[in-house]
Formats: C-alpha cells, sequence, structure tokens
C-alpha cells in the first residue's frame, strides 16, 4: 500500500453514512460530551447554539451535548452547567438544535444526575443533599444521603421526563450518562453501592437502577427515538476502578440496559487503543459491541498526542495527531462510531480536517481555550 491510499483511508473509513431508529448519520465522526459551563443559570445561549452548530458546519455526523442535569433538586454541581428542565431552558435548547439542524446537523442531549460527586451547599439548589445510593462517596467514605425508594422513583421520572421533552422541541436522539462515577455508575459500582434492597448487591441487582431509568426513557419516547447509554470502567479520580474483570460480568451489567431497550452503547476510556482484558486486542468498545451485539461509539484522546488524565488533563498542552491505529480498528468493525472530544474543543474545523486527509492542519489543544466558546 502506497503511503497516499495508506492516508486516503482515514477519510474512507470515517466518510460513511451510520443509521439506528429515525437516526441517520452522514459519517462516523461524533462530538464527545464535554463539561463547558456557559450556561447562566442553567440556560443555553446563543453562543452555546453557535458553538455547536460551528462544529455541524464542520462536518461533524453527531454532537452530544455537554451532561445536562434532569430536573431532580440532587441533580448537578454548578448553576452555570445546563439544565434540560424547565420552560427556559428547553427554550435555549430547542434553539440550540435548530441551530445544529440549519448547519446541517445532528444533536443529541445527554441527560446527567452527578449523584454523590456534588459537594453540599452547590449546584442550582444549594439546599439539596448530595444524593448516592448508600451514603458512601467515591472514595469509599461516608458521604451525602442515601436516595429512598420514593427519591428512586422521582430520579427514574426526571430522566424519562427530560427524554420526552428532546423529542418534544426537535431533538434526534437522548443519551443516558451511566459514566464516570456519576449517579448512574454509583449504582454499577460495588465500592458506592451497599445497599440491601433489589438495587444493590450482585452486580444484576447494581444494574437494576440504571435499567429502570433505560426502561422508563424508552417508554417516554417513540419506538424509533434512539436512547444511547455511556458507560465506563474508571470513575473520576479513580482510574484504576473497574465494573467487570472479564467479558462475562461485562455482559452481566450490558445485558439488562440492551434488554430493556438501549439503540447504542458508549464506551468511554481515556485511551482508545488499549485493551480491555487479558486475551484480546479488544478495546472496551470492541467488547461491548462483541458481548451486546449493539452499535458502540468509541471515545479516548482520540487525535491528540497526550492522553486525557483526569482535571488536570485539561490543563496538559496536547499536539494534534495521526488517528491511524483508530482507523484500523474501525475498518475491522470493532466498533461503530468514534467520539472526539479535547481535539473538537481546540479546532471546530477537526472533522472536516479528518474527512478531507487534513490533520495534519488540525489546531493543537490549549487549557487556554477553556476560556470562551469559540
Amino acid at each position: 500500500m502506497t503511503p497516499a491510499s495508506q492516508t486516503a483511508r482515514t477519510p474512507q473509513t470515517l466518510d460513511r453514512p451510520f443509521s439506528v431508529g429515525s437516526l441517520t448519520l452522514p459519517n462516523r465522526i461524533v462530538m464527545a460530551p464535554m463539561t463547558r459551563e456557559f450556561s447562566p443559570n442553567g440556560v443555553p445561549d446563543a453562543g452555546v447554539a453557535e458553538y455547536y452548530a460551528r462544529r455541524a458546519a464542520a462536518g461533524v455526523g453527531l454532537i452530544i451535548t455537554e451532561g445536562t442535569y434532569v430536573g431532580h433538586a440532587s441533580a448537578g454541581t454548578s448553576d452555570r452547567v445546563p439544565r434540560f428542565y424547565g420552560d427556559d431552558a428547553l427554550e435555549g435548547w430547542r434553539k440550540v438544535a435548530e441551530a445544529v439542524h440549519a448547519a446541517g446537523g445532528k444533536i443529541i442531549p445527554q441527560l446527567w444526575h452527578v449523584g454523590v460527586a456534588r459537594d453540599e451547599g452547590s449546584g442550582p439548589v444549594p439546599s439539596a443533599p448530595s444524593a448516592s445510593p448508600s451514603g458512601i462517596g467515591l472514595d469509599g467514605q461516608p458521604k451525602g444521603s442515601a436516595l429512598t425508594a420514593s427519591d428512586l422513583d422521582d430520579v427514574i421520572r426526571a430522566f424519562a421526563d427530560a427524554a420526552a421533552a428532546a423529542e418534544r422541541i426537535g431533538f434526534d436522539g437522548v443519551e443516558l450518562h451511566g459514566a464516570h462515577g456519576y449517579l448512574l455508575d454509583q449504582f454499577f459500582w460495588e465500592r458506592t453501592n451497599q445497599r440491601t434492597d433489589g438495587y444493590g448487591g450482585d452486580i444484576d441487582s447494581r444494574t437494576r437502577f440504571a435499567a429502570e431509568i433505560v426502561a422508563a426513557v424508552r417508554a417516554a419516547v417513540s419506538p424509533d427515538f434512539p436512547v444511547v447509554f455511556r458507560l465506563s470502567q474508571w470513575k473520576g479520580g479513580v482510574y484504576d476502578a473497574r465494573l467487570a474483570e472479564s467479558p462475562e460480568e461485562l455482559g452481566r451489567v450490558l445485558t439488562p440496559l440492551v434488554n430493556a431497550g438501549v439503540d447504542v452503547l458508549h464506551a468511554s476510556t481515556r485511551r482508545y487503543w488499549e485493551p480491555e482484558f487479558e486475551g484480546s486486542d479488544l478495546n472496551l468498545a470492541g467488547w461491548v459491541k462483541k458481548i451486546s451485539g449493539k452499535p458502540v461509539i468509541t471515545v479516548g484522546s482520540v487525535g491528540l498526542d497526550q492522553v486525557f488524565i483526569g482535571p488536570q488533563g485539561w490543563a496538559v498542552p496536547s499536539a494534534s495527531t495521526g488517528i491511524e491505529p483508530l482507523i484500523d480498528r474501525l475498518e475491522r468493525d470493532e466498533f461503530d462510531l468514534v467520539a472526539v472530544g479535547r481535539a473538537l474543543i481546540a479546532d471546530p474545523e477537526w472533522a472536516a480536517k479528518a474527512l478531507e486527509d487534513r490533520l495534519g492542519d488540525a489546531l493543537p489543544f490549549d487549557k487556554s481555550q477553556l476560556k470562551s466558546l469559540v
């Protein structure tokens, strides 16, 4: 294979349509959800709409918005992170969706509850308690209040209401945030879930809450409205955490979610090239696809020469780099879609440059870019 033909693999492999339910994408590039905190009082404004529309116009196939809080008092940590409830916030999001569609793109919101990651006194509702499965923080120490059965019903309803609102105001699907040590993930993880009712115990029971949320969301939207679920092994600040030590254990997490109505799974890793289990080169997304049979999004330091290493990782300058190993995996159908994070903050034109075989011209990432929406 000549260097020129090898290079051409990038646009050829990425520039293929993808369909699920009512959603058809022109290519395999996804904008990963990244919290930006440019929505005062939780309301996305014209600047947010322009930020997403700019990337849609430059060729991103699917935009997943930054995490948006569902309508539960304990859901959030900042009043500058957007809400997905309330007439003011939903009107802002309607305009965001319209702007992205006008630019030729597709967009889904990420629905989010941070759970025990929230400190007391913070967020849109400072008086609310920090809610968690068992009143245990990610460090294993006591923190927050354990959710009652009634509380669980309220959270489930909040996710379902947000999903219904997303369809009503013109979004193309929804993503449920079940990764990185936030509330749904706290139920998955044995350290933070010490419940003795039907939502705690073995991994099957710890998956029940997330599956009930998926089922409620599925019932609240049209049958062909795509539901995406994001999951991870790692947690914020606990990068060696693992839900599953084997493919069999991973299957016990995935099967209830798929049975409840998930259409696409978003497997979050910090380094897409790392194998997930011994004896195979498959990354987490590859295993998720193999086990679930569902379409899968991969993510993890795509297009940059510095891996994401947590909050301090946002401060590490990163040069643009090639994605040939990623293309190898995509050609083998290890996964279906590729989510790009910091590289798309750095360069709104990243997708166009990838699709035009010009990634050598992509701009580097620097923390100064986080100070504004460009």
